[in-house]
């Protein structure tokens, strides 16, 4: 694994281009095998709402690790599951990475006084009737989390590495409609991170990839 310094370089100069899209025709379902992509297109929804969040990367002098949340329980959509900071643009967002930056402060308390932009994700489509931008930023140690205990129930953090780790990359089957597909999980300690944030964080994995 590449050191701290080399790490966030790599992903600096691998998004230095990026450019969030423009509409959801160019997002991917999220969590599945490109194998998969085209045969399932048609279970997500034809006119899916934008959303945008953060893949906050704590910029750790032990080493870089991803600020994730477990979201409430008694949420409509996605309760107890792990999470990215985020939510649905509005129209007073500037952009994705505005909105991100909007909804981590928000549902985590994390300012933007503590976060640097690095670049965009390929956008993801979600079941629950959303396309995904995934925002990924540096954040700097020192910030306080003030959690929006009516959205997240507990925040955490993982060892990019331990995300980069192909040993921890777990594949399995799903059923969705008449297809099976293949997705992956992530587990770390009695966490099992899955479905969109899985998907998201392994486009970042093959992002980085070097061979």
């Amino acid at each position: 694994m590449k050191d701290r310094i080399a790490l966030k370089r790599l992903i600096e100069e691998r998004l230095k281009d990026s450019r969030a899209a423009l509409d959801p025709s160019q997002a991917v379902p999220a969590g599945f095998s490109a194998n998969d992509i085209e045969s399932i297109r048609a279970y997500f929804p034809p006119t899916p709402i934008p959303a945008a969040v953060l893949v906050p990367i704590v910029d750790r002098e032990s080493g870089l690790t991803v600020l994730l949340t477990q979201r409430a329980s008694t949420l409509k959509n996605h309760a107890g599951q792990i999470s990215f900071p985020g939510g649905r643009i509005e129209p007073s967002d500037l952009n994705p990475a505005e909105a991100a930056l909007r909804e981590t402060e928000e549902e985590i308390g994390v300012s933007r006084e503590h976060i640097r932009f690095v670049g965009y994700l390929e956008p993801q489509l979600v079941l629950s009737g959303y396309w995904v931008t995934p925002v990924v930023a540096f954040v700097q140690p020192g910030f306080e989390l003030r959690l929006d205990r009516r959205e997240v129930e507990s925040a955490f953090e993982v060892p990019l590495a331990h995300i980069l780790d192909p040993v921890n990359h777990r594949s399995r089957t799903r059923e969705l409609g008449a297809v099976t597909v293949q997705v992956f999980d992530i587990p770390y300690l009695d966490y099992n991170i899955w479905g969109a944030t899985a998907g998201m964080l392994m486009s970042l994995y093959r992002l980085l990839q070097t061979e």
